[in-house]
């Protein structure tokens, strides 16, 4: 008997069950975005807003209150260490995935805030991913070949990559698409058959994140190509990949708005 066979019959069957069933999904212990109190931000501070690398914190125009875009957030924790108060407190959240991107702008009334993207139309189907590197540190291809791993097998989701536009359903795109990378997004994108969709995974590819503003970097997917799901980190875990995925495909509800995490 192979070696490896017989490795792999005494360790037994690796996969977690999450997200199919209850079980570990691999984070636990990981450091995710930021979660703002306000009720303990003091008056005038602006210590966090100075600190942040992408202006994902910034003062409102009347210059005394917050303003938080988790859209720019590269989960630095810089804020956390330099708020005096623990308005912006470490958390184990996941990067969020959501379906607006407004629904990433913290708001006060998260209740109230509306969604207004575009349905998938009860997407069914197994799911067909083509990748575009636009431009990436490469941080989230990492964790996108993680997702084949034993450990979270996204085929068995009957999600799959493929290496042609012409039969995939799906545009994953990384990086704050650079110049030089235009025109070959655009061109993968028309190469694939309608109905089409597109995630922006990253940080990077939601707003350009630290490289945004460059000279030879833009600003995202935004403006350059119809966004479905937008999902910040640097990089997303694999399982908050999953998690969008599966809920562009309404296998799962969109867990933030208004920049808040539903409990």
């Amino acid at each position: 008997m192979p070696q490896w066979t017989l490795l792999g019959l005494l360790q037994g069957k690796q996969t977690a069950p999450w997200p199919l069933a209850e079980g570990t999904d691999g984070q636990a212990g990981f450091l995710g975005m930021p979660r703002f109190k306000p009720e303990l931000c003091e008056e005038d501070c602006r210590a966090c807003a100075e600190c942040c690398p992408t202006r994902a914190i910034t003062l409102g125009a009347a210059g005394n209150r917050l303003e938080i875009d988790y859209g720019r957030c590269v989960v630095c924790q810089l804020c956390t260490e330099a708020c005096p108060t623990g308005a912006m407190a470490s958390s184990s959240d996941w990067a969020f995935g959501v379906r607006a991107r407004e629904d990433l702008l913290w708001k006060a009334d998260a209740a109230a805030a509306s969604s207004a993207a575009k349905k998938t139309s009860g997407f069914r189907r197994s799911l067909h991913v083509r990748h575009v590197d636009a431009g990436s540190c490469n941080g989230c291809e990492s964790e996108l070949q993680a997702l084949n791993n034993p450990f979270y097998n996204l085929h068995r989701l009957g999600i799959f990559f493929t290496a042609s536009p012409r039969f995939a359903d799906l545009l994953l795109v990384t990086g704050p698409v650079t110049q030089t990378m235009l025109g070959p997004l655009r061109a993968t994108y028309e190469a694939m058959a309608e109905p089409r969709w597109v995630v922006a995974v990253g940080t990077c590819a939601v707003s350009g994140g630290i490289a945004e503003g460059g000279y030879a970097c833009g600003h995202g997917l935004d403006g350059v190509l119809p966004v479905d799901v937008y999902l910040p980190g640097c990089p997303p875990n694999p399982a908050a990949v999953i998690e969008a995925l599966l809920m562009f495909l309404d296998r799962a509800p969109q867990r933030v708005k208004g920049g808040q995490l539903a409990e």
